[in-house]
């Protein structure tokens, strides 16, 4: 995993700020709100191209000087793969869906790929204030989208809420860098300079990394800073809480274990604790209170969270066969939720009882949300059973605290029961309504479930597919 040299800049965070302004003055000309999703796909697929060149050749395109404050490696840009990937596949399910929120359908998308930007940076910077921008350039786009629906009052608390609570944390994140930098010797914010030596944490460098715990712990709706999560998700637009679920959230915790492992790594056994507890309160929050919600979208929120608690144990173990893990729960996690929440949007009811005997009037969505419901539980052949293996064996592979193992595996068994409910009711209970509704489904998006459901079913069979690519950067 050799730094790229010299001074350039990855191709993702230029092609998608520029791609974003595109979509955003194609907004001011474009009157068919159909054309603003095709235009979104094919740039998009693009940027992925561009990506995937970039991760085989380590050539981008554009020769900037950064001064060091990005840094590109095979690990950070497999992950920006998977990411670009997810989202194309995210556009490709739910973009007609955009047009049901409002009437600005080109700036929706405009904004996501600002989001994507954001996303991109967070994933390579490399000193403390790079990562601050990555991480307003993804928030304040999504309090936007989160009160797009303007006709809705929960959208518009929702979003509100979003606004404060996010503000907050980065209020507090600015508290930890200052924190950091104040006891940096050399008055720096790269984190290669604030990487801690052995020996005992200086007092103002364990205040700032604690600081900035907590302000990536909200970022991430890890427990006990969840509290946001569940109206927030519930209260957006579902089409924009399936993009904050997944894409946001993995790169959030991304994010989370670059800056912990190079700029505090040495010392990890004296902050481990603090994830320790961490990861055990969002597991059990996260399971426990999912098993009592009744709206499957309120439900899939306490999840998030619960997922969550399975992400941080690759920054409780940060060992390599971490990093592989989380790669592999980025991309399973991503690919389950939005498949889950794109079957959410076609529904009436967003209940359980809403997929009431869903089985015998769509077959095809009820066999591939059985597919991605397996998979978030972790079930065999899955890719979320593959991805919460590495996270386990990461953990084991630590050598410490075995028992939050146990604990991790007790609360994926707990998930089995909230996923099941649904399974249960589409194939085992009859439908409530006298007649079946109208169903705006085309060929073309079973066609994308299947697809997603195999590629699910492939990355459990075949995990090494995925994460050999952290070995291809020239």
């Amino acid at each position: 995993m050799a730094p790229c040299a010299g001074p350039i800049i990855m191709n993702t965070i230029i092609l998608t700020a520029i791609w974003g302004v595109v979509m955003m003055l194609g907004g001011a000309f474009i009157k068919d709100k159909r054309i603003p999703k095709y235009l979104a796909i094919g740039g998009l697929a693009a940027i992925l191209w561009a990506n995937c060149l970039e991760l085989k050749s380590g050539n981008p395109f554009f020769t900037v000087d950064v001064r060091n404050m990005l840094h590109t490696n095979s690990l950070n840009l497999t992950f920006l793969t998977v990411v670009l990937a997810c989202t194309l596949l995210y556009f490709l399910l739910n973009g007609r869906d955009f047009e049901k929120v409002g009437t600005n359908v080109s700036e929706y998308f405009a904004l996501i790929f600002f989001v994507l930007c954001g996303v991109a940076i967070a994933a390579t910077f490399n000193t403390l204030l790079m990562l601050f921008i990555g991480i307003e350039i993804i928030s304040i786009p999504l309090y936007i989208l989160t009160g797009s629906d303007k006709r809705n009052l929960k959208s518009n608390e929702a979003a509100l809420k979003y606004f404060l609570m996010g503000a907050f944390s980065t209020g507090i994140m600015l508290m930890g860098i200052a924190f950091i930098y104040g006891a940096n010797d050399m008055g720096s914010f790269y984190i290669d300079h604030i990487n801690l030596g052995y020996g005992k944490m200086p007092p103002m460098s364990a205040v700032g990394l604690v600081l900035l715990l907590i302000s990536l712990s909200f970022k991430v709706s890890a427990a006990p800073f969840h509290f946001w999560t569940p109206d927030v998700y519930d209260g957006a637009p579902t089409v924009f809480t399936s993009f904050m679920a997944t894409i946001v959230k993995v790169a959030g915790f991304f994010a989370f274990v670059r800056l912990f492992e190079n700029a505090f790594g040495m010392l990890h056994n004296q902050w481990q604790m603090l994830i320790l507890i961490i990861t055990a309160a969002t597991l059990l929050i996260g399971n426990f209170t999912a098993v009592f919600q009744q709206s499957v979208k309120r439900m899939l929120a306490y999840s998030s969270i619960a997922q969550a608690g399975f992400m941080l144990l690759a920054l409780f173990a940060l060992n390599d066969i971490a990093k592989e893990g989380l790669i592999l729960y980025s991309a399973a996690y991503s690919l389950a939720s939005i498949g889950i929440f794109a079957i959410l949007i076609k529904m009436k009811d967003y209940t359980i009882d809403g997929f009431n005997g869903l089985a015998k009037q769509q077959p095809i969505l009820a066999i591939t949300a059985t597919v991605f419901l397996l998979s978030l539980t972790g079930i065999p052949l899955t890719a979320g059973f593959q991805a919460k293996f590495y996270m386990l064996i990461a953990a084991v592979q630590n050598g410490h605290h075995v028992w939050l193992v146990i604990l991790a595996v007790l609360c994926a068994a707990i998930s089995a029961y909230y996923y099941f409910r649904i399974i249960q009711a589409m194939y085992f209970k009859e439908s409530n309504e006298a007649v079946d509704h109208e169903w705006d489904i085309s060929i073309a998006f079973k066609v994308l479930l299947i697809i997603t459901a195999v590629l699910i079913i492939a990355l459990g069979l075949f995990p090494d597919k995925l994460t050999d690519w952290l070995y291809y950067y020239p």
